[in-house]
C-alpha cells in the first residue's frame, strides 16, 4: 500500500452532505490536531493529511513518535491491509486539552483498501491492542438539525476540567454516499459546549419515526411506481437515461395526489420536502432496483 489522502470532512448542510442525516448517524466529537494516518507495507508507514513521511521529513514528531510504539507493529502484523486514520494531538489552534492528551495518536477511521470499517467493527481491533480512538458521543437514527446541536452541547472530549469545550462534531453515516458517489463525513464546528471523556458503550438517542418516511412508505407503492414506469416505457422506451424523469415523476404524484390524505392522515405535519424527496428516491430503488444497475 502507499500513501493515500484522507477525505475530507465536509460542513452539514452542503451538496457534499446532503441527506446524510437520513439513516443511522454516528456523532463524534471533533479534535483540534493534524490529521495523521498508519498503514503496513514492509514495515510501519506513516502520512500526514497530504504527503508520505519520513524520518527525516516528520511531521511534529508523529512518524518517530510511531515507530517508537510497538502496538502498532503488532497490529498490522495481525492486520497488515488495514489503514488507521487519525488525529496526532499536538498544540494547533484549541491548546485547553488535559496535558496526558498531547503527544497521542487518536483513530477516527479504519480502511480495507475502499471501505471504511463501522465504529463497532474497528472498536473491537483497536482495544485488543490497546490503541486510542475517539468514541462516538451517542448513535441518532433519522437525527434532525436540533438533535445534532443538541449533541453539540455534550462535547468536551479530552478538554481539561474548565478550559471551556471542544471544536465541535462530527456525523457519520456508514451507509452513506453523496450524490458524486463519495463516501463523506459531515460536520458541525462550534466551540463553546462541553462534554466527558468516555470508552463506555455507545448511548443509542432513540427518535420518534419521522413523518417523511412514515408517508412515503404508505403512499409510494409499487403499483404508483409500475404505473408510471410503464408510461414512460411504452412512450419512448426505457433507458437509464430516463431515471431522473421517473424520480421526478412519481415525486410529483405524491404531492400532487396524495397531499390531502397525507395531511389528513398525518394531522397537519411538519413537512421537510427535500427529506420527503430522498425517501421517495430510495423507496423507488428499493422497489425497481434492476432499473439502477
Amino acid at each position: 500500500m502507499d500513501f493515500e489522502k484522507y477525505q475530507h470532512i465536509e460542513r452539514l448542510g452542503t451538496i457534499e452532505t446532503n441527506g446524510i442525516e437520513n439513516g443511522m448517524c454516528y456523532i463524534f466529537p471533533k479534535i483540534d490536531g493534524t490529521n495523521s494516518q498508519l498503514w503496513w507495507d514492509d514495515g510501519l508507514k506513516a502520512g500526514s493529511r497530504s504527503r508520505k513521511l519520513e524520518v527525516e521529513k516528520d511531521n511534529a514528531g508523529f512518524y518517530v513518535w510511531a515507530l517508537q510504539q510497538n502496538k502498532f507493529t503488532d497490529f498490522f502484523v495481525k492486520h497488515p491491509l488495514l489503514r488507521l486514520y487519525g488525529e496526532w494531538l499536538v498544540p494547533h489552534t484549541l491548546k485547553t486539552y488535559q496535558n496526558i492528551a498531547w503527544g497521542n495518536f487518536y483513530v477516527f477511521d479504519v480502511t480495507n483498501g475502499d471501505d471504511y470499517m463501522p465504529y463497532d467493527e474497528y472498536k473491537l481491533l483497536l482495544d485488543e491492542f490497546d490503541i486510542e480512538y475517539i468514541p462516538p458521543i451517542c448513535k441518532v437514527e433519522n437525527p434532525t438539525y436540533e438533535r445534532f446541536i443538541n449533541q453539540l452541547e455534550k462535547n468536551v472530549y479530552l478538554i481539561e476540567d474548565g478550559k471551556g469545550s471542544g471544536e465541535g462534531i462530527v456525523i457519520k453515516n456508514y451507509n452513506y454516499k453523496n450524490k458524486f458517489g463519495r463516501v463523506t463525513w459531515a460536520k458541525i464546528v462550534k466551540n463553546e459546549f462541553k462534554a466527558k471523556h468516555s470508552k463506555c458503550d455507545v448511548t443509542e438517542v432513540k427518535e420518534c419515526k419521522i413523518v417523511e418516511q412514515d408517508i412515503v412508505d404508505r403512499y409510494v407503492t409499487f403499483s404508483l411506481v409500475e404505473k408510471e414506469y410503464a408510461k414512460i416505457n411504452n412512450e419512448i422506451g426505457w433507458t437509464s437515461k430516463q431515471i431522473p424523469r421517473l424520480l421526478n415523476t412519481v415525486y410529483y404524484c405524491l404531492i400532487a395526489e396524495e397531499s390531502w390524505n397525507f395531511i389528513k392522515e398525518f394531522k397537519n405535519p411538519t413537512i421537510d420536502y427535500k427529506r420527503l424527496c430522498y425517501f421517495t428516491t430510495n423507496k423507488i430503488k428499493e422497489l425497481k432496483p434492476e432499473l439502477f444497475h
